[in-house]
């Protein structure tokens, strides 16, 4: 099973959405807020190309994207393969 890690924010409906549709797979995730953590912040937008926007997801420590990136390779038949690894 892949280690997958999603960095968000706590009232951040892309995230809920994200989040719902790897639990719909029964994948765990490592969730890092970054509401309040400063630190988590600056290592979400240096592990993410300098993207500040959440979601940013990982799976295998490869940079997924956004919720959009996520949904969209759900959509192409591409994510059970990745989470799969």
């Amino acid at each position: 099973m892949a280690t997958v890690e999603i960095y968000s924010k706590t009232f951040c409906s892309y995230c809920v959405r994200a989040k719902r549709l790897l639990e719909s797979k029964d994948i765990q995730f490592a969730e890092y807020g970054i509401d309040m953590d400063a630190g988590k912040r600056q290592e979400m937008i240096q592990r993410a190309g300098g993207r500040t926007t959440v979601p940013q997801i990982f799976i295998d420590g490869r940079h997924i994207g956004g919720c959009s990136e996520l949904m969209d390779l759900e959509y192409a038949g591409k994510l059970n393969a990745l989470l799969e690894a």
